[in-house]
């Protein structure tokens, strides 16, 4: 039996991915036409959606994504830590390095959880809420190597050295095939390079979040 749904609500929905898909907005007729709906319909969806800062528009009456769904998202965040720590604790145990799970965040990298080995000496310290350029660093480069087509994107993880601490190499792999995340998992250590093993163990951690988080 197919439970009941809202007409409404899935109206307001589908909105706000469309307009999530484009970088320029919407108009009201864009709208009606791609939702096969009258242009009254599209007028009170915006409207509710607004009320909610969910939506804005501008003043040539382009729809965008309006501020609010920044504070959906920061909710986000925990959610997507929680599913990743089991996958995290086992890459940290069995590299014997700091594991980290990085997403997106406008244009940084954004470290959202770090887990650090139990058993080693000493170990790379990288905190939770760590930012740095997509362009450096392990974790963002496996981001935009994650942006690449299939055939692109090599072995599946990247390997540093000393982009972001003096001594400290790193390796991640991006996590792919999740509706709304874009990420990394990563590992670093203070090393002169990574060894190959340890970014196929790093590529094995990023498919089980993955998994995780669908």
């Amino acid at each position: 039996m197919t439970a009941e749904t809202s007409q409404t609500l899935d109206r307001g929905l589908r909105v706000l991915k469309l307009l999530a898909d484009t970088d320029h907005g919407l108009t009201v007729t864009e709208l009606s036409t791609k939702l096969g709906v009258n242009r009254t319909v599209v007028y009170r969806l915006l409207a509710t959606l607004e009320q909610h800062a969910l939506v804005r528009r501008d003043l040539g009456g382009r729809a965008r994504v309006g501020l609010g769904v920044l504070r959906l998202g920061r909710q986000v965040h925990p959610l997507v830590r929680e599913a990743a720590l089991p996958a995290l604790r086992s890459l940290a145990e069995d590299v014997g390095a700091t594991a980290h799970l990085t997403l997106v965040d406008g244009s940084e990298a954004l470290a959202v959880a770090v887990v650090e080995p139990s058993w080693t000496d000493y170990h790379v310290a990288y905190r939770t809420g760590f930012r740095h350029p997509l362009d450096r660093g392990a974790a963002g480069r496996a981001i935009l190597a994650g942006r690449l087509p299939d055939d692109e994107r090599g072995p599946g993880f990247v390997l540093t050295h000393g982009e972001l601490e003096a001594g400290a190499s790193g390796a991640a792999a991006p996590v792919l095939g999740v509706s709304g995340v874009e990420g990394s998992v990563g590992v670093v250590m203070l090393a002169d390079s990574v060894p190959h093993q340890v970014g196929e163990r790093v590529v094995r951690a990023a498919q089980e979040a993955a998994d995780a988080l669908r």
